[in-house]
């Protein structure tokens, strides 16, 4: 049987999928505006003041929720270490760095819990070009771990991780877009 050009592939459509999910869950949930009030999933107290989500005290969301807040400060340390190594890179590594700081708040606030402390982190790649497709790397496989764990909750907990989930997929899609010519 002859292979059909137009044909997608399962990577491609599946790369599709998680870019289509990331850039709907960047437009409606993700927000780098300091000065609006109000927290996202909070609700309002009879008063009108802010009040946030109690945390969980189920076991199996905790856990979840601890895990990826783990995972996502040993990935935003790696982003610390790839700007300092590489100032160059700063601007373009600066949105992945908010992110992962406003996930982490979310989490612990979501979870009622401190994470404990990422271990240490493997060596750097020695060129930039190479630190980029690292960190891409590394944002694609938290984002599909991230997806599987809120497959398996309900809620909040799972609409954080999902929402996660698809930042860092972007995260890693940025990443690996090649820059226009100047």
């Amino acid at each position: 049987m002859p292979n059909d050009a137009r044909r997608l592939s399962r990577r491609t459509a599946l790369r599709t999928a998680a870019l289509v999910a990331g850039a709907a869950a960047l437009a409606s949930g993700c927000d780098d505006e300091p000065d609006r009030s109000g927290t996202p999933g909070a609700s309002t107290g009879p008063d009108g003041s802010v009040q946030a989500p109690e945390p969980s005290a189920d076991p199996e969301v905790v856990a979840a929720l601890t895990t990826a807040a783990t995972q996502i400060q040993q990935l935003a340390l790696r982003y610390s270490s790839t700007s300092q190594t590489f100032p160059a890179l700063r601007t373009r590594l600066s949105s992945g760095v908010r992110s992962h700081a406003a996930h982490v708040a979310k989490l612990k606030e979501l979870g009622g819990f401190e994470p404990p402390q990422p271990g240490k982190l493997p060596p750097l790649p020695k060129a930039s070009a190479a630190a980029l497709a690292d960190l891409a790397s590394r944002e694609q496989r938290l984002s599909v771990a991230h997806a599987t764990a809120a497959a398996k909750l309900t809620g909040p907990p799972a609409r954080l991780l999902a929402t996660i989930a698809a930042s860092e997929s972007q995260l890693a899609a940025v990443l690996t877009a090649k820059k226009a010519a100047s």
